[in-house]
């Protein structure tokens, strides 16, 4: 059975040990910082850190990653401690894997079996399942002669003569690229499936922002303060990991699909931004990116370059994006919010636990998703006040004049409600023909007009 060939955990939480290594041109502090993200990780998987390990390098050893002589001695540690698991903060080779199992007597795990590890332990639903086991089983698949180095080749069959059979790593190998193939196959209906529902919300014309982020960033105490999700939100890495979507209604009257998306981390496993590409299309697809930053977090800056590399793998680094900065109300240090807006002055500052900056967030994105709207001015009969209240509750009003024979509006109103307010609409304000001098004579002059949102006010 396939699921045979992966190593199960055991019911008492792994007794962790944890290798780092700095190498040249790497400064001590990065290692550090990076050892310190391992500690979560393997906490978050459930382990037990009994200690760490670093040593320097130029380059890493082609046998055993770290020098041979620190092998023994981190072996002889992870012996005298009951070591359950050892844990490298880079990726190992399967021939490293394979020599350091031996060393250690236990079992060794790089950063990438690890954060797998993580999202097998996270994922509910069909296709998180799917996603994960694929990228395990592209992992594993390479790594797979440890497992049976005890056995010999089968004898052939029936009929035929002497030589031997096909070898028990072979038939496994076969059969693990055989489940590959399908998983594959499978992911490739979701992603059709997640193409339909993309063509249905294009029909009604939703635009869709993707929040993105480093892990832990509160990608999912955003979405539930802006939405009310009720998605699982924890201090810990990769609370959740199949994607959830919600329609926002901003006070603008502008109506959002808001998704929240798995979270990003540093050396993220290209075989895992692979295996979920039907998930992360959500933000190829997106029309704006709501970056989340903890800018409270002493490596925000970092975080952010990771995220970065992340979209930039996707094809997404172009996208229009809004910076949250979050946790604010963790932040000790204010000069390092003054630092983040002076280089992204249009982000927007804000505790997603306390509600604090909210507003503003829901204020700039409904600013940055008015070029989906159009901005028309509506002439309607007073006889039909049902188009009135119609009009202010789809659209966003900027002005409005109520005497004369028909009552005038300044608005912005969705695409798709363009034929519900066609015979009302006097004159397309977005059209290339309308001026500043034109807008001004195509609308009488009032005596009395009031402006709903000021900060709206036509630029």
């Amino acid at each position: 059975m396939l699921k045979s060939l992966i190593e199960t955990r055991n019911t008492r939480p792994d007794r962790v040990f944890l290798v780092g290594v700095e190498l040249q041109g790497r400064v001590a502090s990065e290692t550090r910082d990076a050892l310190d993200e391992l500690a979560q990780l393997a906490a978050t998987a459930g382990g037990h850190i009994i200690g760490e390990g670093t040593q320097k390098l130029d380059h890493p050893n082609a046998g055993t990653y770290i020098g041979g002589g620190k092998a023994q001695e981190f072996a002889e540690f992870a012996r005298q401690n009951d070591v359950d698991t050892v844990v490298f903060d880079d990726e190992l080779s399967p021939a490293q894997t394979r020599n350091l199992e031996k060393l250690f007597s236990c079992r060794i795990l790089d950063r990438t079996a690890l954060i797998l590890e993580i999202f097998a332990q996270r994922a509910r639903t069909a296709e998180g399942k799917l996603q994960v086991e694929l990228a395990q089983l592209r992992h594993l698949l390479p790594r797979l002669t440890r497992f049976w180095t005890h056995l010999s080749r089968q004898k052939g069959g029936i009929g035929l003569r002497g030589g031997e059979g096909e070898s028990q790593l072979e038939a496994d190998r076969r059969k693990l690229q055989e489940r590959i193939q399908k998983l594959t196959r499978d992911l490739d209906g979701v992603r059709q499936q997640r193409s339909l529902q993309r063509t249905a919300r294009k029909r009604n014309n939703l635009p869709l922002a993707s929040i993105v982020g480093y892990t832990n960033a509160g990608k999912s105490t955003l979405l539930n303060a802006l939405t009310g999700a009720g998605v699982l939100a924890q201090d810990i890495l990769f609370a959740t990991l199949d994607p959830t979507t919600r329609r926002l209604d901003l006070p603008t009257n502008q109506q959002v699909l808001l998704s929240d998306t798995v979270g990003f981390i540093r050396k993220l496993p290209h075989g895992l931004v692979e295996a979920f590409k039907a998930t992360l299309e959500e933000v190829v697809e997106a029309d704006l990116l709501l970056h989340v930053v903890d800018v409270s977090h002493r490596q925000a800056d970092e975080q952010v370059a990771a995220v970065d590399t992340v979209l930039k793998e996707l094809g997404a680094e172009e996208k229009p994006t809004i910076m949250v900065f979050n946790k604010i109300d963790r932040l000790e240090n204010p000069g390092a919010l003054a630092r983040f807006a002076e280089r992204w002055p249009h982000g927007v500052a804000i505790s997603a636990q306390s509600g604090e900056g909210v507003p503003a967030l829901l204020g700039e994105l409904g600013k940055q998703l008015r070029p989906v709207r159009e901005f028309v001015i509506l002439s309607v009969p007073h006889e039909r006040p049902e188009v009135i209240a119609r009009l202010h509750k789809v659209g966003q009003v900027i002005e409005r004049n109520y005497r004369g024979k028909a009552a005038r509006f300044k608005a912005r109103i969705p695409p798709h409600y363009h034929a519900e307010f066609a015979p009302f609409i006097v004159q397309d304000l977005a059209a290339p023909d309308s001026g500043i001098s034109n807008r001004k004579s195509k609308i009488s002059k009032p005596r009395r007009t009031t402006r709903s949102h000021p900060a709206e006010a036509e630029e």
